[in-house]
């Protein structure tokens, strides 16, 4: 935990010594804003310049939407919290290459995108306008946060023939539980974030955490799908994963690395062999995995 967020989380449980609702309140804001603009890197630059740019109003919020290719064959990419469109450029490349369009966007407070806040229903909201535009995709590719998304948005009517979750939050209660770790917050002022949590973004609409469980849905709404995590990720448990195995069986194809983390496993060239593969075989295939890279060896088989 870096100083400035001991010295925040430090803050916030002292004043909820004073005052629960007032310390609570202060996390909350915190809690959706992600801490820091993600930049363009290098790698990135030259995949994220040949995008045709547009926007989208979400929330309010100028949203920037990235498109590559003719337009057939359309895979949505859904990135993480505090990250953007531009970390799926090597998957990018590859799509192309492969003949497929790439659709991307940066969520509001995210890369080029307007505002400083954003929640799961904003996400949600992008996501949704896409769709209507696009009409469903052969695909969704999502990692970190992004896959909480894309599954309340495949429960809100998104169609896709396929999923790939990468390195993916599966437990809505995972959030509060990193955010409270990574700033070591008390647990009243945890509760009060929750709270809250529960108040303003779904305020009289039932139980929020199984609303955005993505192992609590219907099986036959969820595609194919191909999960992606390394054992050791430091940043979401590999535990994370096992959920959605364990709620959807032979619809979900686990592919476990090792070495890689939270960040590399979204573009190790094996992992990109085997998301390829898998979109790219036919329909009740199976395709044949990859070997493991020397950044990171993807486990052969898909368990």
């Amino acid at each position: 935990m870096d100083r400035t967020k001991t010295l925040v989380g430090a803050a916030l449980n002292t004043a909820a010594l004073i005052s629960p609702d007032l310390a609570g309140r202060a996390a909350f804001g915190l809690f959706r804003r992600p801490a820091g603009r993600s930049r363009v890197r290098p790698a990135e630059r030259e995949v994220h310049d040949r995008a045709r740019t547009s926007h989208l109003t979400v929330a309010g919020k100028r949203t920037a939407v990235y498109r590559w290719g003719d337009g057939r064959h359309p895979v949505l990419l859904v990135h993480g919290w505090q990250s953007r469109a531009a970390r799926f450029a090597p998957l990018v490349t590859r799509l192309l290459a492969e003949g497929r369009s790439p659709v991307a966007f940066d969520a509001p407070g995210h890369g080029g995108s307007a505002g400083s806040t954003t929640t799961i229903l904003e996400f949600g909201e992008a996501i949704g306008r896409l769709h209507e535009q696009d009409g469903g995709y052969e695909a969704v590719v999502a990692h970190s946060f992004g896959v909480a998304c894309a599954f309340h948005a495949l429960a809100e009517g998104l169609r896709a023939d396929r999923l790939v979750a990468v390195a993916g939050v599966t437990d809505f209660r995972f959030v509060i539980g990193g955010f409270r770790a990574q700033l070591g917050l008390s647990e009243p002022v945890s509760r009060q974030v929750a709270r809250r949590v529960e108040e303003v973004l779904l305020p009289g609409a039932g139980n929020v955490w199984e609303r955005f469980d993505a192992a609590g849905r219907p099986a036959d709404s969820v595609p194919p799908t191909l999960v992606v995590h390394d054992e050791g990720d430091p940043v979401v448990p590999f535990r994370q994963a096992g959920r959605l195995q364990a709620a959807y069986g032979e619809r979900v194809r686990l592919l476990a690395t090792t070495g890689l983390g939270h960040q590399r496993v979204l573009t190790d060239p094996a992992v990109l062999d085997n998301v390829l593969g898998f979109l790219t075989e036919p329909a009740g295939g199976a395709a044949v995995p990859a070997e493991g890279g020397t950044s990171g060896a993807a486990v052969p088989a898909a368990r």
